[in-house]
């Protein structure tokens, strides 16, 4: 990763002109400037709680800002994972590295209050289904495609080729293979097709318990 100012207050750019931005010392992204509501109606309590004295709006991201004003965002403030050594991880930044892999459909990071990171992954598919077929590796349903062992090793290396970018506190140390093929209309899938971090630890807490 690159190496940041998180402290610097940028603008950005000509599309929001007058605004500022400023990583705090939690890693939240504030917001500043005319674009900036003045508070709710008659909620003087959620306005503090949103609004800083000085008129920065906490935005609930976690961002970073580089040396030439450019934001990042890498996550959210509530999904912020505290290790059982008191380790702040923003996991959407690992479940991203993960996914950029054609395997990986989704992924969600385990380890609040825990010793060391795991993580459930939803393999897609069709590239997996096709990368067995490819190795006349058997398989009956979805269910037996995610049991295969040579599948299994297909996402253990991408976990370890995730690992190596991130620090030690950062790496996965085991992980599972969400078995079931979820759809659009699973309570577990949002929208967008993106897993749900509560729900998935609530219906995986066996699985969950295993890695640990």
């Amino acid at each position: 990763m690159n190496s940041v100012d998180d402290n610097r207050i940028g603008t950005v750019g000509k599309a929001l002109p007058g605004c500022e931005l400023k990583i705090d010392e939690t890693g939240e992204l504030l917001v500043r400037g005319p674009l900036v509501f003045a508070g709710y109606w008659k909620k003087p309590e959620k306005t503090a709680e949103t609004i800083t004295p000085d008129g920065w709006l906490k935005t609930g991201d976690i961002g970073r800002i580089d040396n030439q004003g450019y934001l990042q965002i890498t996550g959210r403030i509530k999904d912020i994972i505290i290790t059982a050594g008191g380790k702040n991880i923003t996991p959407a930044e690992i479940e991203t590295a993960l996914k950029f892999s054609p395997y990986v459909s989704d992924a969600v990071i385990i380890g609040d209050r825990r010793k060391y990171l795991t993580c459930l992954v939803m393999i897609d598919q069709e590239n997996v289904e096709k990368f067995a077929q490819d190795r006349q590796i058997p398989f009956s349903d979805f269910g037996s495609l995610t049991r295969a062992p040579e599948v299994r090793d297909l996402i253990g290396g991408i976990v370890q080729e995730t690992n190596r970018q991130f620090a030690n506190v950062e790496q996965i140390k085991d992980f599972r293979l969400i078995d079931i093929l979820l759809t659009a209309e699973d309570e577990e899938l949002t929208p967008t097709m993106k897993l749900k971090r509560n729900f998935v630890n609530e219906r995986h807490a066996a699985l969950i318990e295993e890695m640990y």
